[in-house]
């Protein structure tokens, strides 16, 4: 199992700063949250580029800073702004391709002002474009948002013909009040990414080890379903007071993982 942290841990530090810290902390594995569109191309992303190999670590997946206008660029009833936005979103793809990134990772649509079908045909279209770069479009549970229960990724799902790529939030779920495992139910095969973190009756995100949350059981639904996609700790920087925690959580993870 590759368990990796995300840079988005260490927000609002600057995104190679992140990384750095990311590596630092001993990870192998992460996630790389860009905060501006400097950050996709020229001497920024040559400088993450070359921090991931100083550090030996694999980036599995990126974030776009756009996520809070996804349901304006995407999602909305103006469709020729979509088509527009197909362009906009090239420069993340390219990238996350450069960083050798399998995934990026989208929040979705915050209210459904159109209908399933559409939003699913747009989704793909997002897809598609990219897998152009070597990429593929993968839709997170975000408490709040259209996606946050298990019967909305259902249904999106099944109008994309069995072929929606998903990242499972542990914390997104919690906040959601939704079970984590009920996802992994019904989406298994759809989950190719993982957010973790712990939570306890009134802490809903913690470092790994710090909570209460059943990441035995995780290991043994994740391993039944033959899931070979990565743990990534991502937490927010209130939620743990060194980068201490996180190595301690990533060797938490690793010792159940073993």
């Amino acid at each position: 199992m590759n368990i990796g942290i995300s840079s988005s841990c260490f927000y609002p530090l600057e995104t190679e700063r992140s990384l750095r810290r990311v590596g630092e902390a001993g990870a192998k594995t992460t996630e790389i949250f860009f905060n501006t569109p400097s950050e996709l191309t020229g001497p920024l992303l040559h400088e993450l580029c070359t921090i991931r190999d100083a550090y030996g670590m694999t980036v599995t997946s990126v974030h776009p800073f756009q996520s809070f206008a996804e349901g304006y660029w995407l999602f909305s009833e103006y469709r020729r702004r979509f088509t527009d936005a197909l362009d906009l979103y090239a420069p993340l793809f390219a990238a996350a391709a450069a960083l050798g990134a399998s995934y990026a990772v989208f929040h979705g649509a915050k209210t459904q002002l159109i209908d399933e079908a559409d939003y699913a045909e747009r989704f793909f279209r997002l897809d598609e474009r990219a897998k152009q770069f070597g990429v593929r479009a993968a839709h997170e549970n975000v408490v709040h948002y259209v996606g946050e229960t298990p019967a909305f990724m259902e249904r999106l799902n099944t109008l994309l013909g069995g072929d929606l790529c998903m990242v499972l939030d542990l914390k997104q779920a919690k906040r959601a009040q939704e079970d984590p495992f009920t996802f992994l139910a019904r989406l298994g095969p759809q989950i190719v990414h993982l957010h973790v973190s712990d939570s306890t009756d009134t802490q809903d995100c913690l470092p790994p080890g710090e909570g209460a949350f059943d990441f035995r059981r995780l290991k043994a639904t994740l391993d039944s379903l033959g899931y070979d996609g990565a743990l990534m700790i991502e937490l927010y920087r209130r939620n743990f007071q060194s980068d201490g925690q996180l190595t301690r959580a990533q060797k938490f993870l690793e010792a159940i993982w073993q």
